[in-house]
């Protein structure tokens, strides 16, 4: 019995050393340093390390032409020289504590936009986002949904032809009505193919032929311009993925057009009510850009003309996702005609994400002229990149419904990597 209360004894004071020295100061400033540390050629981190033993030692291994350390004043700090990777250990008399990997990356620099875009996708084949019946001399029915389409589907063949907008459907419907054979329908549900048959039915009002589904084959919309590079004319927008308004699915392209747009009024937001950019598409509407892409990222393409200036003409560097931190930054968006503007935000928290996420950021709209115009972030700001530091950092992509001051954004990290825009500075088609 003394035995097991002396072993118990013994297992909470050995708990509590351990907790207390992994709560002490100098363990503190031991776990800040990170065991993996990517950063672009110039960049500079700096840990407190004061409380470190003074014996401290750095080396760095493999590669000491990649890293420039310096210890100095209570403080550890590193600078990027050029691209490569190497090894930085921290030891204590002599002997390694923490091993930490080091990639450097080249510097890479795109031009911020803010500038409000229009945007025009053509669907792969046709959309079904609803149901309608037909009256004929037997009842209504709709032969699409008993034929087991669902509100979604993308119908992108008919008997073995390709069908890439509305009026490619009237043929077959057609035809299929006068000799009664069924129409043999491919369709794309939820990224798999599937068939099915399906016979349409006579109008008994107007004698016309209908299959009883509401299709569409195109999406309109206003948006904002995140970034592009001026040598490749890749750019990136919106933030977030494009889904159809009535079945709320992502629209899966065929193709597309940006073109530039004005901002004609701004509806305010208030809690429970989002507000709203109006705009208009500009006269003629110039096509300004290709659309290739529709991801949860945003959509992505090639500029085929220039865009208006904004406030920052020159490429500026961007920021990875464990670079940004809490604080104040600045948004370019517009909010009246095509001027692009800044205004004071502050990213109230971020995640140091690894992998590609949505929502690492969340953004606090701060300026006074702006909460007056808009009551913070209101849509059609979808897409406004956020500058922290002179870099780069992400670009907001949704208001909080209750708190319309606040809002998401997502990381231009991965914003980049969507757009076929390697880090190591390569490029590549986008996917």
């Amino acid at each position: 019995m003394k035995k097991e209360m002396a072993r118990t004894i013994a297992g909470v004071l050995l708990l509590g050393i351990i907790t207390a020295i992994g709560l002490s100061k100098p363990m503190k400033e031991y776990g800040q340093i990170p065991k993996q540390l990517v950063l672009f050629e110039g960049d500079a981190v700096k840990w407190n390390t004061a409380s470190l033993p003074a014996q401290a030692a750095v080396n760095v291994q493999n590669a000491p032409e990649t890293l420039e350390v310096e210890q100095k004043n209570g403080s550890l700090a590193v600078k990027a020289k050029r691209r490569g990777q190497g090894t930085m250990v921290l030891e204590v008399a002599g002997m390694p504590i923490k091993q930490v990997d080091v990639k450097v990356l080249p510097t890479l620099k795109v031009i911020p936009g803010g500038q409000s875009i229009g945007v025009k996708l053509n669907t792969v084949g046709v959309l079904v986002v609803g149901y309608h019946l037909v009256e004929t001399d037997h009842g209504k029915q709709s032969p699409g949904e008993a034929a087991g389409i669902q509100v979604g589907d993308i119908i992108t063949g008919i008997n073995g032809q390709k069908i890439e907008n509305m009026s490619d459907l009237s043929p077959f419907i057609e035809e299929a009505g006068k000799t009664g054979k069924p129409l043999h329908l491919q369709i794309l549900r939820d990224q798999h193919a599937m068939t099915a048959k399906l016979v349409p039915l006579k109008d008994k009002h107007d004698g016309v032929y209908r299959i009883g589904l509401y299709i569409r084959d195109s999406a309109a919309g206003i948006g904002t311009m995140t970034f592009y590079d001026p040598k490749s004319k890749t750019y990136g927008a919106l933030g977030h993925v494009i889904s159809d308004m009535d079945t709320k699915k992502p629209i899966v392209v065929q193709n597309g057009q940006i073109m530039r747009s004005t901002v004609t009024s701004i509806e305010k937001g208030t809690s429970g009510n989002p507000g709203e950019k109006l705009a208009r598409f500009a006269d003629g509407e110039k096509v300004i850009g290709t659309i290739t892409v529709n991801s949860p990222f945003g959509i992505f393409g090639k500029l085929t003309k220039p865009l208006p200036d904004g406030p920052i003409t020159k490429p500026i560097p961007v920021a990875l996702a464990s670079q940004v931190k809490e604080g104040p930054a600045k948004m370019l968006t517009v909010v009246e005609n095509d001027k692009v503007e800044q205004f004071d935000v502050e990213i109230v928290s971020t995640i140091p994400q690894k992998f590609p996420a949505t929502k690492g950021l969340v953004i606090r709209v701060t300026d006074p002229r702006l909460l007056k115009k808009t009551g913070g972030i209101v849509q059609g700001m979808s897409g406004s990149p956020i500058i922290q530091d002179g870099k780069l950092v992400g670009a907001v992509t949704h208001v909080f419904v209750n708190d319309p001051t606040s809002g998401y954004g997502v990381h231009i990290e991965w914003m980049l990597q969507q757009a076929g825009i390697d880090l190591y500075g390569n490029q590549k088609k986008a996917s």
